[in-house]
């Protein structure tokens, strides 16, 4: 007789309604490739099969949150919606202050804007594109102090988004306290393929800063994710809650960007929290010019509503374990067929290792954009480049970055797609593997100013 050993597990939820996807075929796929200048941010998105190009306003929202939609108080001060969002911002997050955005990276350019001086220096784990721009817009240079580790695709650490506490401290001798406006953490770190920093470790940087008085500013994008890493993964946490988890990592640092459209569950909307009264005053002036009013920050107050009610059900533990169970399962899989992917796996995508998969192609002929090209050329499953392109031009001497990771991200939406989509991915990517020795990189053949990843264009080799 043969013993059930494990049992599986299923999405904690049931589909209501479903949206149609576009067939294609392979020489379909290949105009729109080519018209498209081999960027999959340029494909249109009825061409694409299964999308996963972004977790970012692409997630499916429940009946609850579509319910809270109809309640929308669109009035132009004072919405109901936004003191909701505020009072679930408090009980979650535990921030006194809040500013709502548009979505991520209008907190970014305020928190920016507010405490960056010309000359600043802006330590973080890893950089992200946005983030690392609205610094440098506003005169500041990133460094990067993640450990070592984050680096190497195939070491296997627990933590890789951790700081290097000594990278951190030689910094601030180096330029001075008073050059350091504020260190960024983020949790997870997308650049480093979703991998998360531990408790212990913004304990520590905490504890580092406090002596200098430097601030600390959380990407709480994904903290979410974070926090069912360290319940699982560290020591002294499996027994707490995710809603446990994030306030704690959140009490140790003195403000947050948060673009809801990841871990929130919405398509649109975001907000920066403060718990320092002089900056929220700065930063609530400030919004009315680029954003919208203070109680609205440039969202309906229907999307506010929806993303208070995204937070309620996003700290839940079967939602967190569903969502990043189904990333481990892509994942696990794609090792059984020896791809190599940053290991471990991370909270919201699978990365794959472009630099591992095409030994052939080297870096400035662009391998990540060349491969999510051709894994779309296979199956129709967009993915995107996360290496060369997007790691952009150094402002002050023009020349590419040539960053140590050069991914190609499988993002995947929340709740959106089921384990059929899953296991097509997983072929079409196996597929593209075993024809790799066959493909060529890639030429850029147009260039945009800012953030090129999204509009740059190329041709074959």
């Amino acid at each position: 007789m043969t013993t059930l050993k494990r049992r599986s597990w299923a999405e904690p939820f049931k589909i209501k309604m479903v949206e149609p996807l576009k067939m294609t075929t392979k020489e379909y796929r290949q105009k729109a490739l080519i018209q498209a200048g081999y960027n999959t941010f340029l494909l249109k998105s009825e061409d694409v099969y299964i999308d996963l190009l972004t977790d970012s306003g692409t997630n499916a929202m429940s009946e609850y949150q579509w319910a809270g939609m109809m309640l929308g108080d669109e009035a132009y001060a004072g919405s109901k919606n936004f003191y909701h969002l505020e009072e679930a911002v408090q009980k979650y997050y535990g921030y006194k202050y809040l500013v709502p955005t548009h979505q991520g990276r209008g907190a970014e350019n305020l928190i920016s804007q507010i405490l960056i001086k010309k000359g600043d220096f802006i330590p973080g784990n890893m950089y992200f594109t946005t983030t690392r721009l609205h610094q440098e817009l506003a005169g500041g240079t990133f460094i990067d102090v993640i450990i070592d580790e984050a680096h190497q695709t195939e070491v296997e650490h627990p933590f890789k988004g951790n700081i290097d506490l000594q990278k951190l401290d030689d910094l601030i001798k180096k330029v001075g306290a008073n050059k350091i406006p504020y260190v960024s953490v983020a949790g997870t770190v997308n650049m480093a393929g979703g991998q998360p920093i531990s408790m212990k470790n913004i304990k520590q940087v905490r504890e580092l800063t406090s002596k200098y008085g430097i601030k600390i500013i959380f990407d709480a994008t994904r903290a979410i994710e974070n926090a069912y890493f360290i319940k699982t993964r560290e020591d002294g946490y499996q027994n707490k809650a995710i809603d446990e988890i994030l306030k704690e990592m959140c009490s140790y640092t003195d403000g947050a960007t948060m673009s809801g459209k990841k871990d929130l569950l919405v398509n649109m909307g975001g907000f920066l929290a403060l718990n320092d009264y002089a900056i929220f005053e700065e930063a609530r002036n400030m919004v009315v010019i680029y954003e919208g009013l203070h109680t609205y920050g440039g969202l309906a107050g229907r999307d506010m509503e929806a993303m208070a009610r995204g937070i309620e059900e996003a700290v839940q533990f079967d939602h967190i374990r569903a969502r990043i169970g189904q990333v481990e399962y892509v994942g696990e899989k794609l090792l059984e067929f020896d791809v190599p992917i940053v290991r471990p796996i991370g909270g919201h995508a699978i990365f794959l290792d472009a630099k591992q998969f095409f030994s052939q192609i080297p870096q400035i002929e662009f391998p990540a954009q060349t491969l999510a090209a051709e894994i779309y050329l296979d199956s129709g499953v967009r993915t995107m480049e996360r290496g060369i392109v997007s790691a952009g031009r150094n402002k002050d001497t023009g020349d590419h970055y040539y960053p140590k990771l050069e991914l190609v991200r499988i993002t995947f939406p929340r709740r959106v797609y089921t384990q059929a989509h899953c296991d097509v991915t997983i072929e079409s990517i196996v597929e593209t593997f075993e024809n790799r020795n066959n493909i060529k990189g890639l030429k850029m053949i147009y260039e945009p100013k800012y953030l090129r990843f999204f509009q740059a264009r190329f041709e074959r080799l």
